[in-house]
């Protein structure tokens, strides 16, 4: 059995899972997507070998069994809302998405639909899960981007910071992973799972420094748990389209799709 898989957004991320899908999954088929920006969507889907539909957000989830959700945060809602109210999966990267809507796992539930935040941005989220299967104590996440990454974020905007002519790296917010999930929408979606994976987005405490002596968007995590202590980073190369969101994010969708019809699937 083939499923249908639908992309909302066609920017920096929806083009590779567009592409991958062309390039072709196991028991998988891009068959339409949405898009804000119709021409510019047209013209990359022209250089696909899959036909593929421009639809409504509406339509997409009609026609498709799972639809991947590559769009500004500030759709989320209306994507997630037509996806699982005709029972279907969900697959997103917003985990600030997620967070601003607190129901979505009970309309899920209500729904038999499913909704799976890809995390593949972020190691060590298998073992956050684990851990949290016991008592976790803390858990912090120290995120350095290059300033020109955090440029344009709300936080940003609305404190008025000047991330211009930096000489050292620069704390520019402090305080829980819920918080700098609104604070930063686009920027520390790995915030938002990390919380959402451990002791929840309220205990989970974050720093966002803008370094201009970096090239990769960096993310540092401490873990204490009554079952293991542990520590991890990762440095992220930044897409060229969008240097808030590394390379990896995209192929984190990718590799969470192929999970879904694998008959072996390593991790959680």
């Amino acid at each position: 059995m083939t499923l249908n898989v639908g992309i909302v957004g066609l920017g920096t991320i929806g083009k590779v899972v567009a592409k991958a899908l062309d390039d072709g999954m196991n028991g998988l088929q891009l068959n339409s997507v949405a898009s804000g920006r119709r021409e510019k969507a047209e013209a990359f889907l022209a250089t696909l070998n899959t036909p593929t539909d421009i639809m409504s957000i509406d339509d997409v989830a009609e026609s498709c069994e799972i639809v991947v959700d590559c769009a500004p945060k500030a759709v989320f809602a209306e994507i997630a809302n037509a996806t699982i109210s005709r029972g279907k999966i969900l697959v997103t990267v917003s985990g600030a998405g997620i967070l601003s809507n607190p129901d979505i796992e009970k309309q899920a539930a209500e729904n038999k639909a499913r909704v799976i935040l890809a995390t593949g941005a972020l190691l060590g989220l298998d073992a956050v899960r684990a851990a949290a299967e016991g008592t976790i104590n803390s858990v912090k996440m120290v995120t350095r981007k290059p300033p020109n990454a955090l440029q344009g974020a709300p936080h940003i905007v609305e404190n008025n910071i000047t991330l211009e002519g930096l000489n050292g790296a620069t704390c520019v917010f402090k305080g829980s992973a819920r918080e700098g999930a609104a604070a930063f929408p686009a920027n520390v979606n790995v915030a938002a799972a990390l919380g959402l994976a451990g002791i929840g987005a309220d205990l989970t405490q974050l720093e966002v420094w803008a370094d201009p002596h970096l090239d990769r968007n960096t993310h540092s995590i401490e873990v204490d748990a009554d079952s293991a202590s542990f520590n991890f980073s990762i440095q992220n190369v930044q897409s060229p389209e969008n240097p808030g969101t590394g390379k990896i994010t995209a192929l984190s969708v990718i590799t969470c799709l192929r999970g879904l019809t694998q008959p072996l699937k390593v991790g959680s």
